[in-house]
């Protein structure tokens, strides 16, 4: 094993030292292989100048690879006991670089970039609580402008929806909502064996590099309803679908036609561009336009 980084020994003495058991409330399963640590880091191709973010962090299996490969890293713990913990255990393990540490005591669905401002993060990279994933990186890209890219580890269905296309099964909310903040690529599977306790399923990789929206005069709410409203009822066309979201169905078809949008296609169709014109043909004079 590489010198600083911990193991399956390390970190079950360390969790029974801290009297900590990891919940299924918090979503927590601490990765204890070295390997997938050294992957993930690596994959994340951080720069010298680079600011890491990393969610979550647990008993500090990942945040240890990321202090010597990044200028800063900013961990963000919810719970009280870990978040003390971890800066002792930097210092035990990380040697010189346990000063690049700053743990935030918080939650990472309502952190500001203004908490996380000194240094600003320019990469998110972070083992995600499967049950908060998709919320906390869509919350993070929107609240923090200076991120620019990242890597996370998700539920591997998850993982799939994150970078699923137009047309894909499994496209829906997830798939658009990042598609509007960035570009966004599968980066392997991780196997439920490197995790304490095992999951009873795979993890996957999702990398992304930030990108401008495809219509910035477009406000970010505005398109984000008109995805809601599509994917509420993805089995229903777009004219029915978005009926309520523009007031009537003809109201509807009419923002469709002006978009260059087949009304009677589905949202799992549509591309985020498309989204995007859609919200942009809004009806004057309806809540959708406001």
């Amino acid at each position: 094993m590489t010198p600083g980084l911990l193991g399956p020994a390390e970190i079950r003495d360390l969790a029974a030292r801290l009297g900590v058991s990891p919940t299924k409330k918090l979503g927590q399963n601490f990765v204890h292989d070295p390997n997938t640590v050294r992957r993930i880091a690596a994959a994340a191709a951080l720069t010298a100048d680079d600011v890491a973010l990393e969610v979550g962090p647990g008993l500090g299996s990942l945040t240890l690879a990321l202090l010597p490969a990044a200028a800063h890293t900013h961990a963000v713990e919810i719970d009280p006991t870990l978040a003390a913990a971890l800066p002792q255990t930097a210092a035990r393990h990380a040697g010189p670089y346990a000063d690049r540490l700053t743990v935030h005591r918080a939650d990472a669905l309502r952190v500001t970039a203004a908490e996380l401002a000194d240094p600003a993060p320019t990469a998110l990279v972070a083992n995600l609580p499967y049950n908060v994933a998709v919320p906390v990186v869509l919350h993070l890209l929107a609240a923090l402008p200076s991120l620019r890219h990242g890597l996370v580890m998700v539920q591997k269905e998850v993982a799939d929806r994150l970078v699923a296309g137009p047309g894909s099964k499994v496209y829906g909310i997830p798939s658009v909502k990042l598609a509007w903040h960035a570009h966004a690529r599968a980066a392997g599977r991780v196997p439920p064996n490197v995790f304490w306790p095992v999951p009873n399923v795979d993890s996957g990789l999702v990398a992304f590099t930030r990108r401008e929206p495809p219509r910035p005069e477009v406000p970010r709410e505005r398109v984000f309803a008109v995805v809601d409203a599509a994917f509420a009822q993805r089995r229903k066309t777009l004219r029915a679908a978005l009926a309520g979201w523009a007031g009537g169905p003809d109201r509807a078809a009419a923002a469709l036609v002006a978009a260059g949008v087949d009304p009677g296609a589905r949202g799992e169709s549509l591309t985020v561009e498309q989204f995007a014109a859609v919200a942009a043909s809004a009806p004057t004079g309806t809540p959708a336009a406001q």
